[in-house]
């Protein structure tokens, strides 16, 4: 029994556009579809989400979902979208970084059910490389005309006046190589069904010509919509760069961040698109956020789902400790039991200096600390000021004068917290 995938993917504004006939052909029972990942890195990112959830929600509605490495085409280079071409990568990275992307993966899919619609994972170059060129021309290229080749978006961009450096064979070659794809594993596994970003129609349908002119089949392709943010900025990036899975890469802190600080308009439309939670537990949040926006409720809603599943609830607990440190209430046992990398993690960027160990261990007064010794405040004057208004916190308490520091102060054996007011935070290292 099958529930309605493309009836899901409308009402969370996850479809951009299908082909005919999409939505009746999957209601006729388990169908499997397929979508491309690209493996030119050991993680994916958060650009790659909305295609995961695609495949996600593919396996919910009873189907098969098939996540394909693309280690043949990652060695070329998809042109759509792009300005130039990539770096191409060799083999064992490719494998390496195939690894890594199953076990994320893993996350979402379920590989390892004994039903039908089991997700697979596979590798295009695990068929491609049995390809000599003069094979692939003869039994793949006569088939699709350099009329329709030319005739798609992705190669016309790149031919038109814009781009100074046109574009090379092998990436014009690109669409006839995916579409094999389709073709392949319509052929192996009766997949009918190709999916992906709204930037990929071309690739996907030239596919489904593959299947129509060489098996006389059916092939069919779904798109969703590229994620945009309000702003106008790019999704899924920060100041540092992309926002990945992997927590070497951006750690579960700085991931729970990302989300937390989506705008309003932003979080309406990616609590949808980004959870699986019902339509009416959807609806409830979006409208208890409306009548009290400055709770967040929305943003907070977001960021505990992703986090906990990309990451662990254990992730999400330090993450959200983290955040009530730097912006609500917290207090100095608190900061001590961070771990020393989330401590500086969470006070990157935040001026610091160093004091010798031994003059905080024999009593350093609260004016030398707050001035001479680490200019953190500009004269000796202005910290009495700031001490006697009781603006001034050690590891989020307030002090006054009269405060000595000491090796009681340390966070991790190493570090004070110095605050002036809510937002002005300095770091103390003793070495």
């Amino acid at each position: 029994m099958v529930s309605n995938f493309v009836k899901e993917l409308r009402w969370r504004g996850m479809l951009h556009d299908s082909m005919p006939g999409t939505e009746e052909h999957l209601m006729e029972g388990m169908r499997s579809a397929y979508v491309g990942i690209d493996p030119t890195a050991d993680s994916l990112h958060i650009g790659h989400l909305v295609s995961v959830m695609m495949l996600r929600h593919f396996q919910l509605a009873g189907h098969r979902p098939i996540a394909l490495i693309g280690g043949a085409t990652g060695m070329i280079g998809d042109p759509s979208g792009k300005s130039s071409e990539r770096n191409l990568l060799d083999e064992t990275t490719l494998r390496l970084n195939q690894e890594a992307i199953k076990e994320q993966l893993s996350r979402f899919l379920d590989f390892d059910g004994n039903g039908p619609n089991a997700a697979l994972l596979v590798n295009n170059y695990d068929w491609m490389r049995e390809f000599t060129f003069l094979d692939f021309i003869r039994d793949v290229g006569k088939h699709i005309t350099v009329n329709y080749m030319m005739a798609k978006d992705s190669v016309r961009k790149r031919l038109s006046e814009e781009s100074k450096e046109g574009m090379s064979f092998t990436e014009f070659s690109y669409q006839l190589v995916q579409g094999y794809d389709f073709l392949h594993l319509y052929r192996k596994y009766h997949c009918t069904l190709q999916m992906g970003g709204s930037d990929q129609w071309g690739n996907i349908t030239t596919g489904t010509e593959l299947i129509r002119r060489i098996e006389g089949g059916k092939g069919f392709a779904l798109t969703c919509p590229l994620i945009t943010k309000a702003d106008g900025t790019k999704f899924g990036k920060t100041e540092s760069g992309n926002v990945w899975l992997d927590a070497h890469r951006t750690s579960p802190y700085k991931f729970y961040q990302y989300w937390v600080n989506t705008s309003d308009e932003d979080a309406e439309k990616y609590i949808k698109i980004f959870t699986f939670l019902s339509r009416e537990a959807i609806e409830a949040l979006v409208s208890a956020h409306r009548q009290a926006p400055h709770l967040r409720q929305l943003q907070r809603k977001l960021a505990e789902e992703l986090t906990t599943m990309v990451h662990s609830a254990q992730d999400l607990e330090n993450a959200e400790k983290a955040s009530e440190i730097l912006f609500g209430n917290s207090t100095a046992e608190s900061l001590k039991a961070l771990s020393e990398d989330l401590f500086l993690e969470i006070f990157e960027g935040v001026p610091m200096a160093t004091v010798p160990r031994e003059e905080i261990a024999s009593g350093l007064d609260m004016v030398a600390a707050l001035s001479a010794k680490t200019g953190f405040l500009k004269s000796n004057g202005e910290a009495r000021r700031e001490l006697k208004q009781q603006s001034i916190s050690v590891n989020k308490k307030r002090v006054g004068e009269e405060y000595v520091l000491t090796g009681d102060d340390l966070i991790r054996e190493k570090y004070v917290l110095l605050q002036r007011g809510k937002k002005n935070y300095f770091v103390l290292v003793a070495e």
